[in-house]
């Protein structure tokens, strides 16, 4: 039994690179969500005031996909940081805690 608990308590290391990507790509979702909705609100605005037909392809190509990129490319590498972090402060503890019994 203090086995099966032992090998409980390790922490993972490699969940470590899935938990990455996966908030990289929420977080990416995210920016390009909310980019596009803003991307079009202001081309339609422009469109109104300019008294021009806007055209919305614009919005993904110009405005939302380069968002999109540049927030994953910044979220990767701070989440990967955090995620080592908290797989070495949970690895440090755990050894903290089974050298104390």
């Amino acid at each position: 039994m203090p086995a099966a608990s032992k090998a409980r308590k390790l922490p993972r290391w490699y969940l470590v690179p899935v938990r990455v990507l996966l908030l990289t790509f929420l977080f990416a979702l995210v920016a390009f969500a909310l980019s596009l909705l803003l991307g079009i609100v202001g081309i339609v605005i422009r469109g109104r005031l300019g008294g021009i037909h806007p055209d919305l392809a614009l919005a993904y190509r110009h405005i939302a996909l380069p968002v999109a990129a540049a927030t994953s490319g910044v979220v990767l590498i701070a989440v990967t940081v955090v995620e080592v972090r908290r797989y070495r402060q949970v690895k440090a503890l755990r050894r903290i805690e089974e050298a104390s019994r």
